[in-house]
């Protein structure tokens, strides 16, 4: 990519961060409250749906993308499948910011709008795994791609929970991915993240240190739902073995906090559908972390994922596995350093 070509598409993702604080700042002006509860990290009644800037912003761009960057585009039952899948979980989880649904009905949008984008074509059919070559998956494909795609959803919505977070962790994780994918010249995800980015950069400064309006489910969840769809697509790159595994690398500290929450709570019969304050984050702030400095620790892991990823295209076969790995590592030593804070904090059952 030349240099004036790279240059055309920050001006063109900073017009489109100007957007999304645009539809931000009027979205808290809109005050659509999200009043506290016994689960909740803020005091004071907070406008909630900023993501809403996020979601415009996205559109708006992909909508540009369709019309006037035809290279970078997929085949067109992919694209629109993806976008109109995309909007399902906006729509919903925006209502959902009005009308507090049930976590049923926004688990039903979820597969839905999951099987609306594998059922255009998007979908991991294969794996290319080193040293032992491809790996067809027949029908496991398209019913293991929906899952991960809901559980990559629902993991940025659980961790949308202290300021700049989610946010935070999906503007470093798009931005290494968008590195990745032009090294690829996959343009599609690249251009996605990009977009992506710029929307979630207008988003930031109205939610992070301070909270003047939060990401709401319209925004975490429409986040997570397209990591996922970019981490599918990304499965194709041709010249990276287990490229699937790139987006996970990029969202491990994300996705080990969800694990792990989910696990303990199951051992200990919790019901899991029930809203709780137990996730490592939450529970590093409610032993007395600053809520800043949290996020900051998720961006870097977001980061380190990133470097990782990095390190992993380029990284001969046989090394390949072992990276994805190492990144457990930092997760398990974070785990170790919240339940020892948990205990001097005398935090009960959590």
């Amino acid at each position: 990519m030349t240099l004036l070509a790279f240059s055309r598409h920050i001006l063109f993702c900073l017009g489109l961060a100007a957007v999304s604080a645009l539809v931000v700042r009027a979205a808290i002006d809109a005050r659509v409250m999200d009043r506290p509860n016994d689960r909740s990290a803020h005091t004071l009644p907070t406008p909630k749906g900023g993501g809403i800037g996020v979601v415009t912003a996205f559109m708006l761009g992909i909508a540009m993308l369709y019309g006037f960057a035809e290279f970078s585009r997929l085949a067109d039952p992919y694209f629109r499948g993806v976008i109109l899948a995309a909007l399902v979980i906006a729509v919903v989880s925006f209502l959902d910011d009005l009308w507090d649904w049930p976590f049923t009905i926004k688990l039903v949008a979820q597969f839905g709008a999951a099987i609306v984008a594998v059922a255009s074509g998007l979908y991991v059919s294969e794996l290319r795994v080193p040293l032992w070559g491809v790996v067809e998956l027949g029908v496991a494909g398209p019913v293991l791609t929906v899952m991960w795609i809901v559980y990559a959803t629902n993991a940025m919505n659980f961790i949308d929970g202290l300021n700049g977070l989610a946010a935070g962790v999906t503007l470093v994780a798009c931005l290494f991915l968008a590195v990745i994918a032009e090294y690829q010249s996959g343009w599609f995800v690249y251009f996605t993240a990009m977009l992506l980015a710029a929307g979630v950069a207008g988003f930031l400064p109205f939610n992070f240190p301070r909270a003047r309006i939060f990401l709401g489910d319209v925004g975490s969840q429409f986040c997570g739902f397209m990591l996922a769809m970019l981490g599918v697509a990304a499965a194709r790159f041709e010249h990276v073995e287990m490229s699937s595994l790139l987006v996970p690398m990029l969202l491990s500290g994300v996705l080990f906090d969800v694990s792990f929450t989910l696990i303990r709570r199951a051992i200990n019969g919790d019901r899991l559908t029930q809203g709780h304050r137990s996730h490592l984050y939450q529970i590093a702030h409610r032993s007395g972390m600053d809520a800043s400095l949290v996020a900051l620790i998720h961006w870097g892991f977001a980061a380190l994922g990133g470097l990782m990823s990095m390190l992993f295209v380029v990284s001969p076969s046989a090394l390949k596995p072992a990276l994805p790995l190492l990144l457990l590592l930092p997760q398990m030593i974070w785990m170790a350093y919240v339940v020892m804070r948990a205990r001097a904090a005398e935090i009960g059952r959590w």
